[in-house]
């Protein structure tokens, strides 16, 4: 009897089995959940679009319909650029930029890198600033500040325009074609072209007599001018050396004189070189009146 009675009861025990029980913890787990709901579609459609782009032709086909759709967005008449126009500049400098900057009109907005464009016009010489901008109605247009050139450096190359930094801004054929700028001359020249010009305005008196200004072995300067003189500046106060000598040449006309070179490096004891013939005068002169 009590056997039966147990046999009754095992069977109509409603408790799960051990394995529905453990499945039952699971569906109550979070992450579990998530899986299932999120995880299994996504596995699911994703091998599904494997399975439907692992034929060539159907990703050729895609392929070219998204580059007509693209083709077909970006070459809209409002996307489109017309003509390309410069503002600053004329002349050479304009060429220049025309032919750095190769660009079959009409192009779409989307094939021109204004970034890479402007990095071009920015790497020539005569460029100081450059902006790049495309303006409604389909037009590239580049603004430019150009170099201001305030001297001639006559070097290994020629003659070279050179901005205040020392910066090159063109070549010229010959020296007339620009009589307003001042020479220089000399290795490293073209790094002090500010200090040259404060010599150059100190020797404003000077005039035509004025041929140019050399840097004498990167640490000093030579003030040539016409008849083979030279003024030799110190390293230090050349300014203020150069005005002492065109104060002197006013008082005394020292520079009117047969003298090739005032030398003033050593700011204690200036010297006067007189020229061969005019050595040879003061001998002959200085030997009369002894005898």
């Amino acid at each position: 009897m009590r056997s039966l009675i147990l046999r009754r009861r095992n069977a109509c025990d409603p408790a799960p089995s051990r394995w529905a029980w453990r499945m039952q913890r699971l569906m109550l787990t979070p992450t579990f959940l998530v899986l299932l709901r999120a995880g299994v579609p996504m596995a699911l459609t994703f091998a599904a679009g494997g399975l439907y782009l692992s034929d060539e032709a159907r990703r050729l086909a895609i392929q070219d319909t998204v580059a007509e759709a693209r083709a077909s967005f970006e070459t809209r008449p409002e996307f489109m650029v017309q003509l390309m126009a410069i503002d600053g500049v004329a002349g050479d400098l304009a060429e220049d930029i025309r032919e750095v900057v190769p660009i079959d009109f009409p192009t779409s907005s989307f094939d021109l890198d204004l970034r890479e464009i402007r990095a071009t016009i920015a790497d020539l010489p005569p460029v100081q600033t450059v902006s790049v901008r495309i303006r409604p109605g389909g037009i590239l247009q580049i603004d430019v500040t150009p170099r201001t050139p305030v001297a001639i450096w006559r070097g290994r190359e020629g003659l070279v325009l050179v901005d205040v930094t020392g910066a090159h801004v063109g070549t010229l054929h010959q020296r007339m074609d620009r009589p307003d700028l001042m020479v220089i001359a000399g290795e490293g020249a073209q790094a002090h072209v500010k200090d040259a010009l404060d010599l150059y305005r100190a020797a404003a008196p000077l005039g035509s007599r004025l041929r140019g200004i050399v840097r004498m072995g990167e640490r000093r300067w030579d003030v040539v001018l016409d008849r083979e003189q030279r003024i030799l500046l110190p390293e230090a106060g050349a300014v203020q050396a150069l005005e002492r000598v065109i104060a002197l040449d006013g008082a005394q006309d020292i520079l009117a004189r047969d003298v090739v070179r005032v030398d003033l490096r050593l700011g204690a004891r200036p010297t006067v070189q007189m020229s061969e013939q005019a050595t040879a005068l003061w001998w002959e002169i200085k030997q009369g009146s002894g005898q």
